[in-house]
């Protein structure tokens, strides 16, 4: 008695529970021809139209119903045998599977979720190299303050940190909308449906307006990205870009002036050059020619601009009759380190995503620095019997900046070899630098402007798009085309560059001095233009400075 009362609690039980359980489960709710409290198998359904094995309808079988009229064996009476009662094959059975209800009337209305373009591991990885490239400009005021003499230090250090924070307030007001900003474009067009000026870039995006910290750029730069991550990217390279001429000018040029040229260098000449190649204008565009992570944008105009200064403002009064010896060479060899480290975000953050074209760039920037350190070691060793810590340094600074047009083009062994020919080049460069007595003080153009040209038209014969199909093939696959193309770029660089130079250093010196005067030049520009020194030990106290 005891069994046949737990057996029809059970049936009980499932009666109450069975139609809600169906609620639950969001089953469809069409009628159904029995109220079977025998649960379905995951392979049941509760259509009518069910298979008599899958189905709780009246004319299933006898084994597969639990309705009044089943046989004996199968009911659910309290009159059946413990054996024959149909309360063990509830627990036996599995949950019902739930079903989605075929009549979509029924439904909830529900707003369709958008997914989001932006990818969290590309943005973590641009991220990361910004602050990467970011770090390159302090490394190179260490790298050129070492080179330097001790009275100058600081006052050569400041050129690096100054382009920081003026290139950096003018890129936001409207550096970036002059490089990178299109006339017109389609807000959410897939693809993107933009024009572009070929020559500059419009005011659109001024102040960042329209630039958004949640959605990425509207043009297609940087598809899976926030736009302000890609802007805050291409700041970093506007920053060091300037600083990079300082290195030819140095103990001479006034802060002054060197202030007012870099604010107007950066309007006149980089922002219509970035254009050029990445923002959409002709060089990129219509020409065709490549340029990764600015090989013309950043070294062959920072250089040849280099060289133009130079000869503009003339030779230090000691040059060349006087030696000028690097005052620290383990600042030299502490702004290399910070320059390679940070080369990597460089060169493997231009793909503008955590893919295979950064893994790409990020191989051969490491191969080409290796490479190129080691071929200018063995030139020392070689032609002067000594390798020397200066030698090795700017060693891997030729092949970084070789490799940088480059980068996510070409081959690990292509790499190998546009390190070393790049070296090979800047090394000879120095030489011929030296033999004509020119004072290009920390051999800017001779590294940055020949080894950016080199590295140029490097790509141009080892292009390959097997490794970037976004790329293009060089002379070795077959395209001599693409070479022409990089010379073509080269050759628009150096004489947009030179020009532009000549035209603002020779407008700043009819309302200021270019120079300093040869009294601060002997005692230090540290002490007379930011009146502190370096080290505390170059001068007496009560020194009178100049005026």
């Amino acid at each position: 008695m005891f069994k046949k009362f737990l057996v029809a609690c059970s049936i009980a039980v499932c009666l109450i529970l069975g139609p809600m359980m169906v609620n639950v489960f969001g089953q469809d709710a069409s009628p159904s021809p029995s109220p079977s409290p025998t649960l379905s198998s995951p392979e049941a359904t509760a259509s009518p139209t069910a298979s008599p094995e899958a189905t709780a309808s009246p004319t299933a079988s006898p084994e597969a119903t639990a309705s009044p009229t089943a046989s004996p064996e199968a009911t659910a009476s309290p009159t059946a045998s413990p054996e024959a009662t149909a309360s063990p094959t509830i627990e036996a059975s599995p949950l019902p599977v739930p079903i989605v209800p075929a009549d979509a009337s029924r439904q909830e209305p529900s707003a369709a979720v958008t997914e989001s373009p932006i990818n969290p591991g590309d943005t973590a990885w641009v991220l990361i190299s910004s602050a990467l490239v970011m770090l390159m400009t302090p490394g190179l005021a260490f790298f050129y303050g070492g080179l330097v003499r001790s009275r100058n230090v600081l006052n050569t250090m400041m050129m690096s940190l100054i382009a920081m924070g003026l290139v950096g307030v003018i890129w936001v007001l409207w550096g970036y909308s002059l490089s990178f900003a299109p006339t017109s474009y389609a807000v959410d067009a897939n693809p993107a449906e933009f024009q572009a000026n070929p020559i500059i870039g419009s005011l659109k995006w001024i102040f960042l307006n329209e630039v958004s910290f949640d959605k990425p750029d509207p043009v297609g730069y940087a598809g899976t990205i926030p736009h302000q991550m890609f802007m805050v990217y291409q700041m970093m390279f506007a920053m060091i870009t300037p600083a990079l001429i300082s290195g030819a000018i140095v103990e001479r040029i006034s802060f002054k002036a060197y202030f007012w040229f870099i604010f107007f260098w950066i309007n006149i000449i980089y922002f219509p050059l970035a254009h050029w190649v990445w923002g959409k204008g002709w060089i990129g565009v219509n020409l065709g020619a490549l340029d990764f992570a600015g090989g013309t944008v950043v070294h062959i105009s920072s250089g040849v601009s280099a060289v133009v200064a130079a000869y503009i403002l003339g030779p230090r009064k000691t040059y060349p009759t006087q030696p000028a010896a690097p005052h620290n060479v383990p600042y030299v060899l502490l702004g290399i380190g910070l320059l390679w480290f940070g080369w990597l975000g460089f060169n493997g953050g231009s793909a503008l995503a955590a893919n295979s074209v950064a893994a790409v760039a990020f191989v051969t920037t490491v191969v080409a620095a290796a490479s190129a350190g080691l071929t200018w070691v063995i030139l020392e060793w070689v032609l002067r019997n000594k390798p020397t810590a200066i030698g090795i340094a700017t060693g891997f600074l030729a092949g970084l900046v070789g490799i940088t047009p480059a980068a996510g083009y070409v081959s690990p062994l292509a790499a190998i070899l546009i390190g070393s020919i790049t070296s090979l080049c800047c090394f000879y460069a120095v030489i011929l630098r030296a033999k004509l007595q020119f004072d290009d003080s920390l051999d800017t153009y001779p590294v940055h402007g020949v080894g950016g040209t080199v590295g140029a038209l490097l790509t141009g014969v080892f292009a390959n798009k097997a490794f970037n199909s976004a790329g293009a093939d060089g002379l070795l696959a077959g395209h001599p085309e693409l070479l022409w193309k990089q010379f073509v770029g080269v050759v628009v660089t150096y004489l947009f560059a030179a020009v532009g130079t000549l035209v603002i250093l020779k407008g700043l010196s009819l309302v200021m001095a270019l120079r300093v005067k040869p009294i601060a030049e002997e005692q230090g520009l540290d002490i007379n233009e930011h009146g502190e020194e370096g080290y505390g030990e170059e001068f007496a106290s009560g020194l009178s400075l100049s005026e």
